[in-house]
């Protein structure tokens, strides 16, 4: 039987252009899977779904305003996690392209992980495993705070 899986997210930014550079840089393999114009509740907005054949983003532009940080409490999306190949070779390439880690993530014996924002928009966290095995890459030993460094 098939089961369920997360197809998209879709998020306002309030630079489409940086966005897709952003996850180009990341998610090399990932393309613009289809993109246009809408009327978005009378404002002219352009849209783009950037992703592989399973998964995508759905990106809408027109964002204004600030998105809460990460740190508040306020209720909303803290970040989007991808997997990667190469934790390292993905934030070399990210600073490369301008994007400067915003803090590392945790270690664990079989993850690493690390932080990157988009603007003011969206926090991404990359995370490169190094097992295949759920309960090795699922374990969780010490708390999400302790993993983050945030007391």
């Amino acid at each position: 039987m098939k089961q369920a899986y997360l197809e998209h997210a879709n998020i306002t930014v309030s630079d489409l252009d940086r966005a897709v550079r952003f996850i180009q840089t990341a998610i090399p393999h990932w393309k613009i899977r289809g993109r246009g114009k809408m009327d978005w509740f009378g404002a002219e907005i352009d849209w783009l779904h950037i992703g592989d054949d399973f998964a995508y983003i759905a990106l809408q532009s027109g964002g204004v305003g600030e998105a809460p940080g990460w740190k508040t409490h306020l209720v909303g999306v803290k970040h989007l996690g991808f997997a990667v190949p190469s934790l390292k070779d993905t934030m070399q390439n990210l600073e490369n392209a301008g994007f400067m880690l915003d803090h590392a993530g945790g270690s664990d014996t079989h993850r690493d992980s690390a932080y990157f924002m988009l603007g003011e928009d969206i926090q991404f966290e990359f995370v490169e495993y190094s097992s295949e095995l759920p309960a090795q890459r699922n374990g969780y030993t010490s708390s999400v705070a302790d993993a983050m460094g945030v007391s």
